[in-house]
């Protein structure tokens, strides 16, 4: 089950794509789009990142930070990365600590949540009822952004 709104999020510090190291309090004060996703290059693993690739303007023009999580490695990131043009981060999860911590495993692979978390770390938003083509709008949407 995931985490519900009104908790604080799990702290984290992993590497995105690059080999950076990335933690929650970086973006202390902007609202995060915490996406976790089960497999890089898979069909809806890849409607669902190209809807975020397609907003992301309206992302950035709204301050809002998008970051996607699986249990794949940076190099698994940077193919996906690099053959879908994609312009926000992915986390490599590969020891599947945010997964557990955010209490979406799904046996081996991450269940496809999106948490929407305050600038003070606060969950503002789950969703658990994705759909991988609209994903990006929906939250918008829902967060009236």
């Amino acid at each position: 089950m995931a985490l519900t709104v009104g908790t604080d999020a799990p702290a984290f510090t992993t590497k995105d794509t690059n080999g950076n190291v990335v933690s929650l309090s970086d973006f202390a004060g902007k609202t995060v789009v915490l996406y976790f996703y089960p497999k890089d290059d898979t069909p809806g693993c890849t409607k669902q990142a190209c809807s975020f690739r397609d907003a992301q303007a309206e992302y950035q023009n709204k301050d809002v930070v998008v970051l996607g999580v699986s249990a794949d490695d940076e190099v698994s990131h940077q193919a996906f990365t690099n053959k879908y043009n994609l312009n926000f981060p992915l986390l490599a999860d590969t020891d599947q600590s945010l997964i557990k911590a955010f209490d979406v495993d799904g046996g081996g692979y991450a269940k496809r949540v999106t948490y929407v978390i305050d600038g003070n770390g606060k969950i503002v938003h789950v969703d658990a009822s994705v759909n991988t083509a609209t994903h990006a709008s929906d939250v918008l949407a829902q967060l009236g952004l």
